[in-house]
């Protein structure tokens, strides 16, 4: 009798224990992935699947990051590849460092200020708005300093991809045909729109093109796109838009290591990159809310999530009026991030109405489209890495037989001379896409998420989701965001499942909600990858926004 009552205690407190651990994670779709070996995120399952098997032939997080980022810009050609900008942040287990770079390009030394204005234009617009692409410079001086595989070999797929062709997946797919109308000249036309359709679901797309310029980078490294034959056909085509591009453009650009900026949020320190990136909105953004109960309030509450889009209006405002090229005009970091200015951005938020005019603050005296993934290999080694050629197939714009479009990041420059963002030549523009890390004790996550403006209030949802509200990485990467691209007004965008309460109660508060799909890609995808230190157990998640997976690392023949 007494077994009996055992076996029922138990068999209830098994029931019971269940019950509570679905009732927290009920809204988590996806399990993470748990390794001792290493992890790869990326936005597809071909840029994972190439870099985990990198990872199995010893390669460094570094190069299965190359390797995954060569990759994407194979299979989603509209959002990234190497007519565009990288930003990483590398973690390095030996040293337990970390190391920030700028991938970032800058606009030609030949193009002016003025001549923009004699357009009549309000942004750079058409190949103006070209700035030197930085991707495969940063690729260089990533492997350079951590890699340990030829170039060759970390391309091998992406030229394969390239040359033989791929099924397209389903969220790219209706990428593609909802963007084809950004494909601003024939080159692209010809090139993404075979028989002038965008492709369908399952099509096999080829791009030998693509594959002869990945193949003259995996032999000729990065002098090949920034001083070689891929150099003069951009050069050329240039030329016959009326851009201001130059060989000296290309041949003197080099990427930056930077430190990144830190703060600290409830016991983590989260780290983003310096500008010219938005990275500092999502750590002043994280400054504001350590004054706000957002575990009192409840996760998506309507409280949390009016605090929550009140902080973003006030740290973006500040971020406009301030971040641009640090080269060119001094960057106000440590006032911004103070935190006695946080406290006072935060006495603010008035918790009975929203705010649909937020200015920039008084700060104290001295004393967007993209793919993100992330890795990290068995010796704890780690990469955040971002990568964009801007808008959905950037400028539109193909040199001819490059077989890649070229970014379009000039567009984000200001014209107004009394700006920091300001065109000059030269000059790098504000940026969007930032990569992100954090850590606490023995734990360090290597996480972002892509998509224009929205990135930066991303990086603070996910932080929150996961201090606040002790999430693991996919269920904080998964869980309902909200997203507010414009810099005024009450607009803000809210996924489906916050369910209508939650938007009665926003919508009382002055909020003008627009409700997109369940997991929409206007709150951006992303991804994540974990690792306990203690334990050496590695662990990844990737956003079911998008079309990607987390892959474990395979054991090695």
């Amino acid at each position: 009798m007494i077994r009996r009552i055992s076996f029922v205690m138990i068999s209830c407190i098994c029931v019971t224990a269940s019950h509570l651990i679905w009732a927290q994670d009920h809204t988590q779709a996806r399990s993470m992935i748990i390794s001792e070996k290493g992890i790869v995120a990326s936005e597809h399952p071909l840029a994972s699947q190439a870099a985990a098997m990198i990872l199995a032939e010893g390669g460094h997080a570094v190069d299965a990051a190359i390797a995954a980022n060569a990759v994407m810009g194979v299979v989603a050609p509209m959002w990234n590849g190497i007519g565009g900008d990288l930003f990483a942040i590398v973690y390095d287990a030996k040293t337990d460092s970390l190391h920030g770079l700028n991938a970032n390009g800058w606009a030609p030394a030949n193009l002016t200020l003025e001549q923009l204005k004699s357009t009549d234009v309000e942004h750079p617009t058409g190949i103006h708005a070209v700035t030197i692409p930085g991707a495969v410079a940063g690729w260089g001086v990533l492997h350079d300093r951590f890699g340990n595989k030829p170039m060759s070999r970390l391309l091998a797929a992406s030229i394969t991809y390239a040359k033989n062709g791929f099924p397209v997946a389903e969220r790219n797919a209706r990428a593609w045909s909802m963007f084809k109308e950004m494909l601003a000249d024939k080159n692209a036309k010809a090139l993404y729109l075979p028989d002038d359709l965008a492709p369908t679901i399952g099509q096999v797309f080829e791009n030998p093109d693509l594959a002869w310029s990945l193949e003259q980078i995996a032999s000729g490294g990065v002098n090949a796109f920034y001083r070689g034959e891929i150099t003069g056909r951009i050069l050329a085509y240039s030329k016959a838009l009326g851009g201001k591009l130059s060989a000296a453009d290309f041949d003197e650009y080099r990427p930056e290591w930077v430190k990144p900026l830190s703060t600290e949020y409830r016991g983590w320190t989260v780290y983003e990159l310096p500008a010219p990136t938005q990275g500092i909105a999502a750590l002043s953004m994280l400054n504001i809310l350590e004054n706000v109960a957002l575990q009192k309030y409840g996760h998506n509450s309507v409280a949390s999530l009016h605090n929550m889009i009140e902080a973003k209006k006030l740290a973006y405002a500040d971020m406009e009026k301030h971040v641009a090229d640090a080269h060119f005009v001094t960057i106000p970091n440590a006032e911004i991030l103070s935190k006695p200015y946080a406290q006072s951005r935060a006495s603010l938020i008035d918790q009975k109405r929203a705010n649909c005019d937020v200015s920039a603050g008084t700060l104290p005296d001295h004393g967007g489209d993209t793919t993100y993934l992330s890795v990290v290999d068995a010796e704890g080694n780690m990469v955040s890495l971002i990568q964009s050629i801007y808008y959905p197939f950037g400028s539109g714009l193909v040199a001819e037989g490059t077989g890649f479009a070229l970014q379009n990041r000039g567009q984000l420059f200001n014209l107004d001379v009394n700006h920091p963002n300001v065109f000059a030549p030269r000059k790098r523009p504000l940026h969007t896409i930032i990569p992100a890390f954090m850590e606490k004790d023995d734990v360090k996550i290597a996480f972002g998420i892509m998509g224009g403006w929205n990135q930066a209030q991303a990086h603070a949802q996910f932080v929150s989701n996961i201090v606040d509200h002790k999430m693991n990485i996919q269920a904080a990467m998964e869980a309902p965001r909200f997203s507010k691209w414009t810099f005024a007004g009450c607009d803000v965008m809210i996924e489906a499942r916050l369910k209508e309460p939650i938007r009665a109660g926003l919508t009382g508060l002055g909020h003008e909600l627009t409700v997109k799909e369940d997991f929409s890609e206007y709150m951006g995808g992303g991804q994540a990858v974990k690792r306990n230190f203690s334990t050496k157990v590695n662990f990844g998640a990737s956003d079911p926004r998008k079309d990607g997976a987390a892959i474990p690392e395979p054991l090695a023949k």
